[in-house]
């Protein structure tokens, strides 16, 4: 099982890093990383800061961005070049295959990210401003990389049961409605209707909220973050991650594939 899954997985991140849209993002995303020094001249306040704000988010924005439109086709992709019978076709098992693309691609992910840390590091060294970034950046990009992980657990989810138009739809209104949780929970508590607090209390409560992972505040400011509030937020993450991947195998166990 283990093994068919490593396999799958390895095929999934080859595939994976030969996709030009992955590349045109990639690339995209480095370009606005290194693009965010030149703030620097134009920038009011503190400049070293606007730098570091503009890259980091430029890091977490892309990332989510690569995560969304190579987990929408991550299934349907298989289904129209009609791979996937044979593949299921051997003895492997259905809730092995969705498994066995999903870590694939958190390979590919992961590898994406890295870079992006590494450009981003050597950026902050070699600018005279800036220097060697402190350590609750790398704890904030840990937690980027498991918010891109719930992200593309969702992207799979959709793509097991829509096209990639549609897929996309809801892999988007999923990271803006997750981005806005909060926005959420405040107007709910700020409405005069009871029936509307209650739904939004309901919306908080069942939708992910990806501002738990966002601690680039502290991270562009050098500030200590609480590792309760890190673990607190990785759990969440990926028992959340674990169920939404729980629903994408049920769905796909029932899928009629002709």
């Amino acid at each position: 099982m283990i093994r068919q899954i490593g396999a799958l997985a390895w095929n999934t991140f080859r595939e994976a890093v030969r996709d030009r849209v992955l590349y045109s993002i990639f690339f995209f995303g480095l370009g606005v990383v290194l693009l965010s020094l030149a703030l620097e001249d134009i920038a009011i306040g503190d400049q070293a800061k606007v730098v570091r704000s503009v890259a980091q988010g430029a890091i977490d924005l892309f990332a989510s961005i690569i995560a969304i439109f190579l987990g929408i086709s991550l299934v349907w992709k298989e289904l129209e070049r009609r791979t996937i019978y044979t593949i299921l076709s051997k003895p492997i098992s259905r809730w092995t295959f969705i498994l066995g693309k999903y870590f694939g691609l958190i390979l590919t992910l992961a590898v994406q990210l890295i870079l992006m840390v590494v450009v981003y590091v050597l950026m902050m060294v070699l600018e005279p401003l800036q220097g060697f970034p402190e350590p609750v950046v790398f704890v904030s990009m840990l937690l980027v990389f498991v918010e891109v992980m719930l992200l593309t657990a969702f992207a799979t989810l959709f793509s097991c049961y829509s096209a990639p138009t549609t897929a996309s739809f809801f892999a988007i209104s999923i990271f803006v409605i997750g981005h806005l949780a909060d926005d959420i929970w405040l107007y709910g508590s700020q409405a005069d209707s009871e029936s509307i607090q209650q739904m939004a209390r309901a919306l908080y409560w069942v939708l992910p909220n990806f501002e738990i992972f966002n601690l680039r505040e502290a991270a562009v400011h050098g500030q200590s973050v609480p590792w309760q509030r890190v673990g607190m937020a990785a759990v969440y993450g990926l028992s959340y991650t674990a169920l939404v991947l729980a629903a994408a195998i049920g769905i796909f166990q029932r899928k009629d594939i002709k």
